[in-house]
């Protein structure tokens, strides 16, 4: 189907009621026919981009070598200390030790 030209049509914008040359207006992501100082192109972050999965696991795992010498390291902060963890860590060789010696009050 053939159409005129409409190099002297106007149109009506939809946003703003203006009119504007027919030929200077944009057709909007939402449709809407503006004018060229209306027209506000799509913001990104109205369609996010889709993240697939992110895998955790490895492909080819090996186990480490001495694990027992690695887990014997003990560390701690003051005030807190080493944290036990039955079967995966030694003793713990950072108890605090603390003693209270005899304290003698005189009053007169």
């Amino acid at each position: 189907m053939t159409y005129a030209s409409g190099n002297k049509a106007w149109g009506i914008s939809d946003r703003s009621g203006f009119r504007f040359r027919l030929r200077n207006m944009r057709k909007e992501w939402t449709g809407a026919l503006v004018g060229p100082d209306e027209y506000e192109p799509k913001h990104p972050q109205l369609e996010p981009i889709r993240v697939g999965p992110d895998p955790q696991a490895l492909f080819n795992p090996r186990p480490e070598f001495d694990l027992p010498q690695q887990r014997a390291l003990q560390w701690g902060w003051n005030p807190v200390g080493f944290n036990y963890q039955e079967g995966l860590s030694p003793p713990n060789n950072l108890v605090a030790v603390g003693s209270v010696g005899v304290v003698t009050v005189t009053t007169s």
